[in-house]
């Protein structure tokens, strides 16, 4: 990346990115300004993004160890699903927030996080209003109504948009149909609250579901069904399909053995349900690490599922098929790492008051060396150093030349690394509590 090509990048865009890799986060949107090493995926991705879009499925499990940018691949395959179209949903998988053996969870969790490229979490009002504009404008391009008669076309436009949902979750048309009265009746509480039981949400007033016809709340099977009159909703309002990450599933490796049991089980289920074609317009993408595609605590438990997921990886990984059903992450060398750290200085100068100051203090050199350092106080492993190493680019090293036209890091700086700002696994990596490396 040049400084030229990031000169192109929206300031709050630039922002948002170095905002992010200074608190040592992946950064939500922007990845593909920074991305290396992701060239022999991008082709088959995309297909698969034009398959769903056009009402297919698609499914792709991200395997790589801790720091080989798993979350990194997600994010930046959602910012493309976007660009096509597509609503994003990306979950952590935990035992206590979101167990996976509970899909009525798993649900309203993506609905929680849905987003589009017009709108952010959570976009299910949003989208929800937007279909119901799109079926008026389809009734009013047919015929020319008004009052009851355009509220009777519209409901029997909606049901038989809905008629496969109806038929194993009537519940989720109800809720449809009694939002739209509400909204139209100006009963603002009603509405909202049952935007929240579409949404998957508890608690919700007994009052609002009994004016809808609707009760109880959402249950494991239940949740299929809302997530297949979801993705009707999406299409006809102008979305094709929904991207659906299931990020860290392999926390499953620690818990109880009967509950992995129910998590890898539902797994299963939703891969059999997207081969089966039950959700036109769903990419569903896991990510986790090779433990848990191989291990007996993961996949390898439940036959069925380790079948679907089976992908050889005995060849040298630069001939890995990016259709394969795994996508295997390798992670960062020396040099990957310090083209990554150039690309974000160039993204960096891009927005500085004095961008050749940037680049030359901070030129190609010391970047290379910063990378070394950062690796060597992580104990070698560089796999694992990306996130370090970018903050400690942005955050002690560019901020301050930035700030200070006397600071050359070089003379100025000494790395250090302490182990309250390390995860669990970096602090284990690291050679001692706290790495002091002169440059």
């Amino acid at each position: 990346m040049s400084i030229e090509r990031s000169g192109t990048v929206s300031a709050a865009r630039r922002r948002e990115v170095i905002d992010a890799l200074r608190r040592g986060t992946v950064p939500q949107a922007g990845l593909d300004l920074f991305a290396v090493g992701l060239d022999r995926f991008s082709g088959a991705l995309e297909d698969q993004i034009a398959t769903v879009a056009k009402g297919g499925a698609a499914f792709h499990a991200i395997r790589g160890e801790y720091g080989s940018g798993k979350t990194f691949v997600a994010r930046w395959l959602g910012e493309r699903a976007k660009r096509a179209g597509l609503a994003v949903s990306e979950i952590q998988i935990s035992e206590t927030e979101t167990p996976l053996h509970r899909l009525e969870t798993v649900y309203r969790r993506l609905t929680e996080r849905l987003a589009t490229a017009t709108h952010p979490p959570s976009a299910l009002r949003a989208v929800v209003d937007g279909w119901f504009y799109a079926l008026e404008e389809e009734v009013l391009d047919s015929a020319e109504l008004d009052g009851a008669e355009l509220d009777s076309a519209v409901e029997e436009l909606m049901e038989r948009r809905l008629a496969d949902v109806a038929r194993t979750t009537p519940a989720f048309s109800a809720a449809l149909r009694g939002y739209r009265r509400a909204r139209r009746a100006g009963d603002a509480a009603t509405a909202e609250a049952l935007i929240a039981w579409l949404g998957g949400q508890k608690s919700v007033a007994a009052t609002a579901k009994r004016a809808a016809g609707i009760r109880g709340d959402l249950d494991h099977f239940g949740a299929l069904g809302f997530l297949q009159g979801l993705l009707t909703v999406l299409r006809d309002c102008g979305h094709p399909g929904l991207l659906l990450v299931l990020d860290e599933i392999e926390t499953l490796q620690r818990v109880r053995g009967d509950v992995r049991e129910k998590g890898l089980n539902a797994l299963r289920q939703l891969l059999d349900e997207i081969d089966s074609g039950r959700f036109p317009g769903l990419f569903l993408v896991i990510t986790g690490t090779p433990a848990f595609y191989e291990g007996q605590q993961g996949a390898q438990r439940l036959p069925p599922l380790a079948q679907r997921l089976a992908t050889d990886f005995t060849t040298d990984p630069r001939f890995d098929s990016p259709r394969a059903v795994q996508l295997r992450l390798v992670g960062f060398d020396l040099p990957r790492l310090g083209e990554l750290g150039r690309a974000v200085r160039d993204l960096y100068a891009a927005g500085a008051r004095d961008p050749e100051r940037i680049t030359t203090v901070v030129d190609d050199g010391y970047v290379a060396e910063l990378a070394t350092a950062v690796t060597g106080g992580l104990g070698g492993k560089v796999g694992i150093a990306p996130r370090v190493y970018l903050r400690k680019l942005v955050a002690d090293v560019l901020d301050r030349v930035e700030e200070f036209p006397d600071f050359d890091p070089r003379q100025h700086y000494a790395l250090t690394v302490s182990g309250s700002e390390l995860s669990e696994a970096e602090r284990s990596a690291a050679s001692a509590d706290e790495i002091d490396l002169g440059l």
